[in-house]
């Protein structure tokens, strides 16, 4: 045996443990790396509000602190006056409910020729095997649902800490990390902040222009039809459709059309149509116009970095990939050399005269051949 080979077993060994060992310690921080991160990019979204305050000679600390308070103040507001509308809706739909059981069980017995009544109904409702299932696991599921919540304001509230110390402590943080680079690596992590900070502000700025055209849109839509509440249904649709990726648009849609439901039912067909064109027009027409004038990308760079972001990362992927993209792409802009474009036809977009001879030519030598 060799010299070299135990020592060779050992190494490999180690090397294995080591990656095994890393492998299972990023398993199970996944879930904080996923909160760090997302913290990391809010941080970045609310840098301008706080720079800006801190320059004007308020305590960078004090001015992150009003900064996240505002928007929790806003937050706050918000659900809670639409949660006081639900509740009074969902009070209004079980107060009318017999009503609509009734004329639903009329047009039934007009329709079909039968003779149901509702105390038959109400009868084999609270008889039958499947509200008593129904019952069981939504008492049993009571307590996944509490944990759920539990876990969800934890992981909020972590996001939240991490990225107050972020914005509180940017600057030290930047001098942490450049005080371990030399001198021309600092600058490279300066600008490369400094691109992520202003991509970051211009995401969130376009998200806020189409949620505010989103807002408009469907309130506009709500008052036609008389649907109550249009004004707080229009903010909740886009705040929600654009800001909660993935399944905001169908969170977004779902609370007016029950809404409009309430007050016909033909008024609910009519958002829903109205909450599906508007969001394919969003996809694939506002969107990529608005995301390439912000954050200064292609549109198909912007649609395509979503899906890889959704692949990634789901929701938080979906949400962080366009700033993420842009800033990488703005950042590498500095290292590709460019050359000046050739004048030459193809390069123009035109086709150069004389480039379909060859075909004309093979065109009448066919022709010559079928007439003989």
């Amino acid at each position: 045996m060799p010299r070299w080979l135990p020592r060779a077993l050992v190494l490999a060994l180690a090397l294995v443990a080591c990656f095994q060992l890393g492998s299972w310690a990023f398993h199970q921080l996944i879930g904080l790396l996923i909160n760090v991160l997302i913290a990391f990019f809010l941080a970045l979204a609310v840098e301008p509000a706080v720079g800006h305050m801190a320059s004007r000679g308020m305590r960078r600390g004090l001015a992150t602190f009003l900064v996240f308070f505002a928007v929790l103040v806003v937050g706050i507001g918000f659900v809670v006056m639409l949660g006081s509308i639900l509740a009074g809706q969902i009070v209004e739909m079980v107060e009318e409910f017999p009503q609509y059981l009734d004329s639903l069980i009329n047009w039934i017995n007009v329709s079909f020729h039968t003779q149901v009544s509702r105390v038959d109904v109400q009868d084999s409702l609270l008889h039958s095997d499947w509200l008593q299932r129904y019952v069981q696991n939504s008492a049993t599921g009571v307590l996944d649902v509490s944990t759920t919540v539990l876990g969800g304001l934890f992981r909020l509230l972590t996001i939240f800490l991490f990225s107050f110390y972020f914005a509180a402590d940017g600057p030290r943080l930047r001098r942490a990390l450049c005080s371990v680079l030399p001198p021309v690596r600092q600058a490279e992590v300066l600008r490369a902040w400094e691109i992520a900070v202003d991509k970051t502000g211009g995401y969130i700025y376009s998200r806020g222009l189409m949620a505010l055209i989103s807002g408009v849109a469907h309130y506009v839509l709500l008052e036609i039809l008389g649907v109550p509440y249009a004004p707080v249904l229009g903010v909740w649709v886009g705040l929600v459709s654009q800001f909660i990726p993935t399944i905001g648009t169908y969170l977004a849609g779902a609370l007016p059309t029950l809404i409009a439901f309430t007050v016909e039912p033909w008024y609910a067909v009519w958002v829903l149509g109205f909450v599906v064109i508007y969001q394919q027009f969003e996809n694939y027409v506002l969107q990529p116009k608005l995301t390439a004038r912000t954050v200064a990308i292609h549109p198909a760079v912007a649609f395509g970095s979503v899906i890889a972001g959704t692949a990634l990362l789901g929701a938080v992927g979906a949400l962080i990939a366009i700033p993420a993209i842009a800033t990488l792409q703005a950042f590498l802009g500095a290292y590709v050399k460019r050359y000046d474009v050739m004048e030459d036809a193809h390069a123009q977009g035109r086709r150069r005269r004389g480039s379909g001879l060859l075909l004309r030519r093979v065109r009448r030598a066919v022709r010559g051949s079928d007439a003989t």
